[in-house]
């Protein structure tokens, strides 16, 4: 199908691709992942002859056709329905030619072309692709021109997607979407009946959906079997095997310098050395892949107050008098991770608003802790940022009376060091921004964070520091997010969003993807037994309370005696100890005995964390 040899792109002066090659045969499904900047954008500029290479050949299939999502979103009068079947552009001119032409022997061309391509049924498998991203009966038949921008961008999604080209090219598809069409394309796109190159951030869609994935690193591209993975097991166990084999080549190169270097000028060994330095020339040392920059993220929370946190009694919620949610009787405590399901547009981002005091009930009440403090990411605040300022002066605006150092460790905990916080926002890469949004965010070291699409800017390394720093974090969460391995990973209980109703969802995302399977647009749970947290009772939130606290408490005891150990290891290395036979035999007797201590804590903390997962389950 596809066909890179040797290709090479520069671009700013500097090599994007540097002889890279790739060969995908026909009807498989690839995800292609690298860094930020490795050059994912480009390849697919490349595959899509938008860009010419500077060496080497790009080669497709004779006569395939290639698909992407147009970049800009489609408008106007035009419904979404009609849209979608206008992407079929066979089929559109067929129907057209059938309607007009005269000829009787063309007409009878025309039907059976028609027939072949299955045209009849295109409205239902239209309908059917945009239902699964969204799109009810009713929406689809509504002008495009009455959506925003992110539902067109469905509906360019939706269009590729029904005209099945030969060569699907998908860049970060979801990024529009909402976590039900998320888990429907991503059932959708495991059947793709052609072949399919996906680049995604999305850990759970490269898992479930590619074959194969293409790594592109250092200019070059490798292909690996499996999802994103089996990519990273291998791709481990090649860096370990190649560091084994540099440090292997070092050690030789050592030795084979140090005889040069000791018989060199000596006659009996001189034809021995020159043997040596011939054998050094062609040596060649073994160079790692250049691994990308650690990232980390640190929320902290202070004061955190006794639960609850927020109490939510009979409330309702709505703009402009008009009623979005309902009948809310809801509680949040400290250690709660909470994931929101529902549509796009069913009132997720109502409810955040009403629990951060963005928005004040229409009816009923809503109690928070005194003093309680949120922190509130939105993808709008990421545009909000003026383009001239730096992260620094972002963050000195904000507390102007804080020492600039400080404020610089406080990027620092999200990724952003001395070289970032320096440069304008204009700049940054969406990812950076992201994060400046979030030391933003945290400046008040908040005791509740309310997420809204938080990673939709993020690389797959920025989303896994985000899952630990919730993990660490020690107060509640509430996560807005199609990601749904953010989901699985950093929630523990969700809530559904839906007949404007917030309720406790029974199951997981699991359960939740078979209930989408045969309804896209998910029915309200069966109402609670309890009037409050009918999935979570409070002697539930007890034990898991208590789990996590003895969880956290076995991790810091097992820390203070590896501490202590490290300290005595450290004594017991002194040379000087020797000349005092009582002492380092005292501390012979305590580094035994803080071994068997460790092994014990050690045991007892793998225990407590066992106990915590079964009882989240």
């Amino acid at each position: 199908m596809l066909h890179l040899n040797d290709v090479t792109v520069r671009l700013g002066g500097r090599a994007i691709l540097a002889g890279a090659s790739l060969h995908l045969p026909a009807g498989h499904r690839y995800g292609l992942v690298g860094r930020n900047g490795a050059g994912k954008s480009t390849l697919l500029r490349l595959i899509d002859q938008d860009l010419q290479p500077d060496g080497g050949e790009v080669r497709l299939r004779r006569n395939a056709r290639l698909g992407k999502v147009a970049q800009e979103a489609p408008g106007g009068r035009t419904t979404p329905l009609e849209a979608v079947l206008a992407a079929d552009v066979e089929r559109a001119a067929l129907l057209h030619e059938a309607e007009t032409t005269t000829d009787p022997g063309r007409i009878g061309e025309v039907h059976t072309r028609l027939a072949e391509i299955d045209a009849h049924t295109a409205p239902i498998r239209a309908e059917r692709i945009l239902k699964g991203l969204g799109f009810d009966p009713a929406m689809q038949a509504r002008p495009l021109s009455s959506y925003s921008g992110g539902w067109r961008m469905r509906v360019a999604l939706a269009a590729v997607l029904f005209a099945e080209p030969d060569l699907l090219l998908l860049d970060e598809p979801t990024n529009h979407l909402d976590i039900e069409a998320t888990l429907w394309l991503q059932t959708y796109l495991k059947s793709y009946p052609h072949t399919l190159l996906v680049v995604s951030h999305d850990r759970d869609l490269l898992n479930e959906v590619p074959e194969r994935i293409v790594h592109l690193e250092d200019g070059k591209t490798t292909l690996y079997t499996g999802g994103f993975d089996d990519f990273i097991r291998i791709r481990g166990e090649q860096r370990e095997l190649l560091a084994k084999q540099a440090a292997s080549v070092d050690a030789k190169r050592k030795h084979m310098q140090a005889f040069v270097d000791r018989f060199r000028y000596k006659a009996s060994k001189a034809r021995q050395a020159q043997s040596r330095l011939k054998a050094l020339e062609k040596l060649q040392p073994i160079v790692l892949p250049s691994e990308a920059a650690s990232v980390r993220f640190e929320f902290t929370a202070k004061d955190l107050p006794a639960p609850p946190l927020i109490t939510i009694n009979d409330a309702s919620a709505g703009y402009d008098g008009r009623i979005i949610l309902r009948d809310l009787d809801l509680r949040i405590d400290p250690d709660d991770r909470i994931a929101l399901l529902g549509a796009n547009g069913n009132g997720k981002s109502t409810f955040a608003k009403l629990l951060a005091g963005r928005l004040e009930p229409a009816e009923g009440e809503i109690i928070r802790a005194p003093k309680l403090r949120f922190g509130f990411f939105a993808q709008h605040q990421i545009e909000d940022l003026v383009p001239g300022q730096t992260p620094l002066e972002h963050m000195m605006a904000a507390r102007p009376t804080e020492r600039a150092e400080a404020m610089r460790a406080r990027l620092g905990r999200f990724g952003l060091g001395a070289n970032q916080a320096l440069q304008k926002v204009a700049v940054l890469s969406g990812g950076e921004k992201a994060r400046l949004t979030f030391a933003l965010m945290a400046l008040d070291d908040p005791q509740i964070l309310i997420l809204d699409e938080p990673t939709n800017h993020l690389d797959i390394e920025s989303r896994e520091a985000l899952i630990e720093a919730l993990a660490d974090f020690p107060g509640a969460v509430i996560l807005i997010s199609h990601d749904t391995h953010l989901v699985h990973h950093a929630a523990d209980r969700l809530w559904l969003v839906a007949d404007g109703r917030v309720r406790p969802f029974d199951g997981d995302l699991d359960d939740y993807r078979a209930r989408l399977t045969g309804e896209t647009a998910p029915k309200p749970v069966p109402e609670p037994a309890a009037p409050l947290r009918a999935a979570s009772s409070p002697a539930k939130r007890a034990e898991l309370a208590d789990l996590r606290r003895g969880a956290k408490d076995a991790e810091r005891e097992l820390e203070r005696l590896t501490g202590l150990k490290a300290k005595l290891d450290r004594a017991l290395a002194d040379p000087r100890l020797y000349g005092d036979a009582e002492r380092a035999a005292t501390l012979a007797r305590e580094n035994a005995q803080l071994s068997e201590a460790i092994a014990t804590a050690e045991a007892s903390w793998l225990e407590a964390e066992e106990a915590l997962q079964d009882a989240i389950g």
